[in-house]
């Protein structure tokens, strides 16, 4: 993996020091953990400003850049367009709090990290994490930063799922939530296509059970899984738009396997440069966390209007028409179940050709939706 961006911003929070270990839902135990965030903006006097940032399955804590007094800003954010001064989530006025999620190799404890019993990298010794266990290391973050309650919590496709189980474990600690291009539980083309990508990584022979650290790593199937996500991740449209059957620096057909299409030059592309930023466990255990999500048979836990005198939740759901991987009607899905809990809830399906990355390709429908809707809340 590659080393972050020069201007590292990171900060990070350990917690779950013996004996005193963290418990997850698998009734494991996990200790110390450590969570890498950072954060834009001020916290209000009253502390009552802050909005938590939900990062996808690969992403990390760099959601967008930070100023700098002496060389201007630094490298951009994954959620650039969002996130700043006078943007959509606008620093200015908020706190904005993007953790790494548990699992992860982008500085949370995750497969990658030493294990405290050998100092060697857990590998598959890591214990078996869920959703629900991401968003309980982030409650303890919140709590260590002394903020009793969110302005809000706003993330797309996995991101996305950690703000319905905000709501679902925490609902009393966030006033709104913004959950975009996800899902209550995944489908089986969803989970067949994460079993794909994992059963590749484990097919690499340098995979060795989870022990590559040290050495070469299953790169091969590393990138393969990476490929097959990115075709999840984009539309037919989009595709052909993009590439439809352009050969890639020649005239004519090679009439062998190394590449003719663009196509397939764009895909090893992905593929290679995936590689270099993330570890092929952490891909295992995060796609099997988003697997095991499911609020289907839980919205029961949501806090309703009567539950908190004077204060009542409110919900912002959006979806993107050539999103197949979370299609729309999964999107309605959830809007629905809310309203039969009570809940406060707004709705928009933005059309686009971009397929599920949508949410992360500017667009100004989506920036004022979101600015609208937190604005809103006062």
């Amino acid at each position: 993996m590659t080393a972050p961006a020069a201007a590292d911003h990171r900060r990070f929070f350990t917690f779950a020091e013996a004996p005193d270990l963290l418990r997850l839902e698998s009734g494991a135990t996990l200790g110390p953990v450590t969570i890498a965030y950072e954060t834009w903006g001020e916290l209000s006097p009253g502390r009552d400003n802050a909005i938590l940032v939900a990062h996808a399955f690969s992403g990390d804590s760099h959601a967008a850049s930070h100023r700098q007094a002496d060389s201007g800003e630094d490298k951009p954010g994954w959620w650039e367009f969002m996130i700043g001064p006078g943007k959509a989530i606008d620093t200015d006025r908020y706190f904005v709090l993007c953790p790494n999620i548990l699992g992860s190799c982008m500085g949370s404890t995750g497969p990658s990290s030493p294990n405290p019993d050998d100092g060697r990298p857990y590998g598959l010794a890591f214990p078996m994490m869920t959703i629900g266990d991401m968003v309980t290391t982030q409650k303890r973050l919140v709590d260590h930063l002394g903020i009793a309650q969110l302005r809000g919590v706003i993330g797309g496709s996995v991101g996305g799922m950690q703000v319905l189980e905000w709501m679902v474990r925490y609902p009393e600690v966030v006033r709104s939530a913004v959950a975009i291009a996800t899902t209550m539980r995944h489908s089986a083309l969803a989970i067949a296509f994460n079993e794909i990508a994992r059963q590749s990584i484990m097919a690499d022979p340098n995979w060795r059970h989870g022990d590559y650290y040290g050495g070469r790593g299953p790169d091969m199937g590393l990138a393969v899984a990476r490929m097959v996500g990115h075709v999840t991740y984009l539309s037919d449209e989009a595709m052909r738009r993009k590439f439809g059957r352009k050969l890639q620096d020649k005239e004519n057909f090679s009439f062998g396997f190394d590449g003719d299409f663009q196509v397939e030059s764009y895909l090893r592309h992905q593929g290679e440069k995936f590689v270099n930023r993330f570890d092929a466990n952490s891909v295992l255990y995060i796609t099997k966390a988003a697997d095991y999500f499911d609020i289907v048979e839980r919205t029961a836990q949501l806090a309703r209007p009567g539950d908190r005198p004077g204060q009542r939740s409110r919900y912002l759901v959006v979806s993107y028409t050539s999103d197949w991987l979370y299609p729309t009607y999964q999107a309605r899905e959830l809007v629905r179940t809310l309203k039969r809990s009570g809940q406060d809830v707004s709705f928009c399906e933005i059309e686009a050709d971009c397929g599920h990355d949508a949410f992360l390709i500017p667009d100004q429908r989506l920036s004022t939706l979101v600015g609208g809707f937190f604005d809103g809340l006062d």
